[in-house]
């Protein structure tokens, strides 16, 4: 069977922008001007909503009218997206919007977006006159004798009555802070000052928001409202997603994140220009930036990071200049100037990566490779362009697999937990560095024509005993590839339930459809479901997801995060079988294995371990609510100490070291943000996570370890549960296809 060429679609349950917007290096643009006030739309962006509803009302899987029932639904989530908490708005407040529940629709269709923009500018009103409340409340203290208690998740409450109602429940949010800070042994002056300066910072955040912010905002609450999946991306964030697809961009290679007034280094690229330089360090602030060889310095303290992101990233070959106060001074500290030449930097942090893990049961040790996948990336881009080196998910694996072989594995586990998606074309060409030939998965569009896509190059890079890791956090991509490697019983499926996202979703450059005398108007991207994709044994991951062969317990997340949570998620179907046939029958051995793990984590002291503590987060999950007593707070502390004391021991007993865990101070909560931390103890507390063994992980090994044993020991089995009868050698390797190049008004 020849198959079509996969169309370049994306399979990203939730666009992986945070890392491109946090790095400054990713692409040309011009830092923001001020926000005028009060905020209003541009005619650009009135076009672009009307662009996006006639493809949404036209072209989605599931086109729905924008009418005054979808107006309904706009209006529900774009207060939530404002308000989730409902701590600004009131009842009164919520009284007065209630006519653009059948409104919102005509503001789109009429390119006039002032409603919208009315409640966006309510909401930054709102949201300084709470900070400044707060503030307020400091100068007097609280009563911790009281006997009364906060309510800090507030998703099912109902909207402040008034503003008395309101302000009381400001005075027990900013209790709750004060009390937090109290239980970690801060004074009240050093309490009075962290809070303050926390409430100053966020009014401050908070007045930096513009009409980018406000029409973003309001158009994801009319592409989520069609589906979970479809979203509008403005000009910027259209930019961070395509660097996330690709793993690269053209900048200096340094992460930065902001603290207090400034734009801190967080992190240096290796390779990248600031890290070959020498002169910028983690820690460095930056204070100023400059364009070219001579141009001004503009002074960035106070600015939001992403309009530092905008003046310090360019074109490969540029220069920039950055004035920085160095991590080891104050900062009044003496600055230093340093010029960068930008150039291309690959984020290899969320490239697949490799290791080898040594199982050792008895006298017999087994290597066994793990390949992590963080998500399904590819360089459509500089694959059209000719670049023998472009980026490519499935290429770093099929490498990454050869040097595997080289090492001497006798089993691989691709890890996908956490990995939410990416190209539908990698989808298909990783699963087929695993089996010869044949379908990988199936899509329906809107029309209800169904297409089987999948593998035409014979051969396999891998055809040993392989594992699937996932999780929760598995999703779109991730469960194509595992619901084949599945439904061709070419590998155990281990961990737990994963998403449950079954739909395609393709990038409408909506600029191609502009009216506008702008060479380049930047009206955006629009992210579409426009197609649903099914395993090849005709079952959808919609909703259900994939199932593991080998169950691992569930951390509780099921209830707040997958598909199932969503009101407006697409129904699970099911479509006629593909052609296709298994190429093993791991049942054959699937019930022993599942018994040797049962057996194993049973008399594991990290399994038992790790069944604990995700028993206490499951706790600490289920509680809504607070007490605002001193006292009783302070006996819970204590409680929870001695838990984590216990934890801590016991991880220690395990381990045989303390270098897997973080110090006894950072284990409660210390009452800080996150960046009010310093970033050195940031930094470690992260380092040593990433030292902690991974249980699941090691696990999912010894299963495979399990597994190479009773190969190894009955002929007959192994004929059953290697791929094709075995009659593949491990050093079979395919010929790795590429994807697809970019068509036009596809992916990328």
């Amino acid at each position: 069977m020849k198959f079509r060429p996969a169309l370049v679609l994306l399979l990203a349950f939730t666009a992986t922008c945070a890392l491109a917007q946090s790095a400054a290096d990713l692409g040309a643009g011009k830092a923001r001007k001020a926000a005028s006030w009060p905020l209003t739309s541009t005619p650009e962006e009135a076009q672009a909503a009307q662009l996006s509803a006639r493809f949404l009302t036209r072209f989605h899987y599931d086109a729905q009218p924008l009418d005054d029932a979808m107006s309904a639904r706009i209006y529900t989530a774009y207060f939530k997206l404002l308000d989730s908490e409902k701590v600004f708005f009131t009842q009164a407040d919520m009284a007065k919007f209630a006519p653009l529940k059948t409104q919102l629709d005509d503001a789109i269709w009429n390119q006039d977006l002032s409603a919208p923009f009315a409640v966006f500018n309510l909401y930054v009103q709102r949201a300084v006159e709470r900070m400044n409340y707060a503030r307020g409340l400091l100068k007097q203290g609280f009563d911790f004798a009281a006997d009364e208690s906060y309510t800090f998740d507030r998703e099912h409450a109902d909207w402040p009555k008034d503003q008395a109602a309101l302000d009381d429940l400001w005075r027990k949010r900013t209790k709750n802070d004060w009390l937090r800070l109290k239980l970690a042994g801060k004074d009240d002056a050093e309490i009075r000052k962290t809070l303050d300066k926390r409430y100053a910072g966020y009014i401050e955040r908070v007045r930096q928001l513009d009409g980018q912010d406000a029409f973003q905002t309001f158009m994801t609450a009319y592409a989520e409202t069609t589906d979970p999946h479809t979203d509008y991306l403005g000009p910027r964030a259209a930019e961070n997603f395509d660097i996330s697809m690709k793993l690269s961009l053209e900048g200096i290679g340094a992460v930065l994140q902001p603290r207090d007034d400034y734009t801190q280094v967080r992190e240096l690229v290796p390779a990248g220009p600031a890290a070959k330089s020498g002169r910028i360090q983690v820690g460095d602030r930056i204070v100023g930036v400059g364009q070219g060889d001579n141009g001004p310095i503009v002074d960035v303290i106070g600015w939001r990071l992403d309009d530092v992101v905008n003046l310090i990233r360019g074109k490969k070959d540029t220069t920039v200049r950055l004035e920085v106060i160095p991590a080891d001074v104050g900062v009044d500290g003496k600055h230093e100037m340093v010029s960068l030449v930008r150039k291309k930097v690959s984020i290899e942090e969320q490239a697949a990566k490799k290791k080898v893990v040594e199982i050792k049961d008895g006298d017999v040790t087994r290597k066994i490779g793990v390949i992590e996948l963080p998500t399904f990336y590819s360089d459509f881009g500089a694959r059209s362009a000719g670049d023998k080196n472009f980026k490519s998910a499935t290429r770093d694996v099929a490498r990454l697999l050869g040097e595997l072989k080289h090492e001497g594995v006798q089993g691989v586990v691709v890890d996908l937990r956490n990995n939410g998606g990416g190209s539908l074309a990698e989808a298909n060409s990783l699963t087929g560095l695993f089996i010869d030939k044949g379908p990988v998965v199936q899509v329906r569009d809107s029309k209800g024509e169904v297409e089987e896509q999948g593998d035409d190059d014979p051969g396999m890079a891998w055809s040993g005993p392989l594992a699937v890791l996932v999780n929760r956090g598995t999703a779109s991509a991730s469960e194509i590839f595992s619901a084949a490697i599945q439904d061709y019983h070419r590998g155990l499926i281990i961990g737990e339930p994963t998403f449950g996202k079954g739909t395609v979703q393709n990038l409408v450059d909506l600029d191609r459809f502009a009216q506008s005398d702008s060479e380049k108007p930047q009206l955006g991207e629009l992210k579409m479901t426009i197609q649903e994709f099914f395993r090849i044994n005709g079952g959808s991951t919609q909703l259900k997801g994939v199932t593991p062969d080998i169950a691992f317990p569930k951390n509780g997340d099921d209830k707040d995060f997958g598909e199932s949570t969503y009101d407006n998620a697409l129904k699970w179907t099911q479509i006629a079988p593909a052609d296709y046939q298994a190429v093993a029958n791991l049942n054959a051995y699937l019930p022993q294995l599942q018994q040797k793990h049962a057996e194993r984590v049973a008399q594991s002291p990290a399994w038992k371990l790790m069944l604990d503590e995700l028993a206490q987060y499951r706790t600490m999950r289920a509680k809504t609510a607070i007490s605002l007593n001193f006292a009783t707070r302070e006996v819970e502390r204590k409680q929870l100490e001695a838990v984590q004391a216990d934890f801590r021991a016991r991880h220690k007993a395990i381990d045989g070291t303390d270098a897997s865990l973080a110090d006894e101070a950072s284990s409660l909560d210390d009452g800080l943000n996150a960046n009010e931390r310093s970033l050195k103890s940031e930094l470690k507390q992260e380092k040593e996570a990433k030292k902690a063994k991974d249980v699941q992980l090691n696990e999912t090994a010894h299963i495979l370890f399990d597994a190479i044993g009773m190969i190894k020991a009955d002929p007959q089995l192994a004929s059953e549960v290697l791929p094709y009868g075995g009659k593949f050698s491990p050093h079979a390797v395919a010929s790795v296809a590429a994807p697809a190049p970019a068509t036009s008004g596809a992916t990328h």
